[in-house]
């Protein structure tokens, strides 16, 4: 079957994660002593001891749940569940495009986790300039929701859609003030409600603009190389090996929108028979399923039988 990885992103990340696939692989704690040696964090103390508010902020979970994932792929590659070589494809949902190229040969673990982890610095840095955060829109399409960031921004500011994760799956991101004005947006709109997303700030946003000059820099100076199967990029919702074209779409991505309801149509469209979610959790086979209740998803559920 051709099988595409699908690689999770932050709000995923919980305390106690990682646990089975360290507790049952030495190539998944040697996964972390690497990652963990590559920023100077032990991350696999932070993962199973947190505290919670420390392993929430977004310089710290980002590496943090790729670790995870990286080390629930190598238990999964250990004990023959999965093999690269029948991977065709990798799906990851923001920060989770660096696991994906990762996955795909594209970057070393080392430089992965330096670039996640100063990508979550610079945003980190960017959200707390300009108090803001995402709200989830119940029930909206990509319409309907610019059509309540328009009203939101009517008083001024920075409202824009940030996510179009699956059907009726629609995130916005913005300043404070101008998200509280896309509640009463979203009502009127006749959406069924909204959600506060528990962020440091409007990520996938023109906020996020202050992170990209570093991280630019730094993804200039790393070495890509070719994919060693396809990735779909969350800016474009395309598949590529190139090397090039994937450094540019992750510099992209930072301020554009998030496809994933896209990728995930392009990769069925383009023969994807299942999706196989590493851990941490299970949102995105959810996703895939909301998107195409016939597709085939498997969560590993951090390398457990899931």
């Amino acid at each position: 079957m051709t099988v595409a990885v699908l690689c999770p992103g932050q709000g995923a990340q919980r305390v106690g994660m990682g646990a089975e696939p360290v507790a049952r692989s030495e190539a998944a704690r040697e996964t972390f002593r690497r990652a963990s040696a590559a920023i100077g964090v032990d991350l696999l103390a932070l993962c199973r001891e947190g505290p919670a508010d420390r392993l929430t902020r977004t310089d710290v979970c980002q590496p943090a749940i790729l670790a995870v994932s990286a080390a629930s792929l190598a238990y999964l590659e250990e004990i023959g569940r999965v093999r690269r070589e029948d991977m065709r494809a990798a799906l990851g949902l923001s920060l989770g495009e660096y696991t994906a190229l990762y996955a795909a040969g594209v970057l070393e673990l080392e430089d992965a986790v330096r670039l996640v982890r100063l990508r979550g610095i610079a945003m980190q840095a960017a959200s707390e300039a300009v108090p803001s955060g995402m709200l989830s829109l119940l029930g909206a399409d990509r319409e309907s929701a610019e059509r309540v960031c328009a009203r939101a921004r009517e008083g001024g500011g920075v409202c824009v859609v940030a996510n179009l994760n699956a059907p009726g799956q629609v995130v916005v991101s913005g300043d404070k003030p101008t998200l509280a004005r896309a509640v009463p947006a979203a009502k009127a709109e006749g959406l069924r409600g909204t959600v506060a997303l528990e962020v440091a700030g409007a990520f996938h946003s023109p906020l996020m603009e202050p992170a990209r000059a570093s991280l630019e820099e730094a993804i200039a100076g790393t070495r890509f190389r070719t994919a060693r199967f396809a990735v779909y990029s969350n800016a474009t919702a395309t598949p590529s090996r190139d090397a090039g074209v994937l450094r540019d779409n992750l510099v992209r991505q930072l301020t554009a929108p998030v496809l994933f309801e896209a990728s995930v149509r392009r990769a069925l469209a383009d023969g994807v028979a299942r999706f196989l979610e590493l851990g941490p959790g299970r949102v995105l086979s959810g996703l895939v399923k909301r998107t195409d209740r016939s597709a085939a998803t498997e969560s590993c559920d951090e390398g457990g039988a899931g």
